[in-house]
């Protein structure tokens, strides 16, 4: 995993607002800079406002890079990412990036990378298969959801799906099915690359520890500035026989399954 350069803050105009669904669009911006410096893991950061509602900024990870346009795939859930969601063509958004580290997609350790993704956590995958198809990996995407009318599959390929209630693909969650699967994996040196709700990453963490699966988590969370300052997104770290307090914005937001502590 490869930290970012310093970060620059740049007004980026929206191109194009696609809605997938009636929560989730894809925003692409117009960012000859950050489109050579961003790579598969990284997040931004956006001001969604010119007002002081919301104050701090919100945190989005690349969907992808084409030429000199970025895209960011968000879920509208509150003030912020219905501003995201309700964004114009033209319009200008204030955007700090690269922020973070990378997904471990240069490790020589696997030829299979498993993609798993759980609900709005889809979005820095398209970035992630395409870097390692690149890199002549095999990739296999397992995407998780309550429902099939909110399985993104945007960008990705070579798929399986889960939703909690069977509408489509196998009934359960995501970490079940990869569980169901791993039998097939036989023989091949896997690499998990995850992103999703904290309880999901906490089950396939321990269901990767205990099969002695390499996995990278990349975490969601609030991040109100992005560079340490707001001390808003503490994450637990293992240290000795204990845990340390780290900053996610500052040691992630991608994380070896080994290391993190989930609540």
């Amino acid at each position: 995993m490869t930290e970012s350069p310093n970060p620059t803050d740049e007004l980026l105009e929206v191109l194009e607002n696609h809605h997938l669904t009636e929560s989730i669009n894809v925003v692409s911006l117009h960012a000859p800079t950050f489109s050579k410096a961003l790579k598969a893991g990284q997040f931004l950061e956006i001001k969604v406002s010119d007002s002081l509602t919301p104050l701090l900024r919100r945190p989005f990870s690349i969907h992808s890079i084409s030429g000199e346009t970025i895209e960011i795939m968000s879920k509208r859930v509150g003030i912020g990412t219905d501003l995201i969601y309700r964004c114009k063509k033209g319009d200008r958004l204030q955007t700090l990036a690269p922020l973070g580290n990378t997904f471990g997609y240069d490790k020589n350790d696997f030829d299979t990378a498993v993609l798993i993704s759980g609900g709005i956590g889809v979005a820095p995958m398209a970035l992630l298969e395409e870097t390692l198809l690149k890199l002549g990996k095999k990739v296999v995407n397992i995407i998780g959801a309550r429902n099939a009318s909110e399985i993104i599959e945007k960008g990705l390929s070579n798929i399986s799906v889960a939703t909690d209630d069977g509408s489509k693909g196998f009934k359960g969650n995501s970490v079940q099915l990869f569980s169901s699967m791993l039998p097939k994996f036989d023989g091949e040196k896997l690499r998990v690359f995850s992103c999703g709700p904290n309880p999901m990453l906490s089950a396939l963490s321990n269901l990767c520890n205990e099969n002695s699966i390499p996995c990278e988590v990349s975490i969601e969370s609030t991040m109100g500035c992005g560079i340490g300052i707001c001390y808003g997104c503490p994450i637990r770290i293992k240290s000795g026989g204990g845990f340390t307090y780290k900053l996610l914005c500052q040691y992630g937001s991608v994380i070896d399954s080994r290391e993190i502590l989930f609540d």
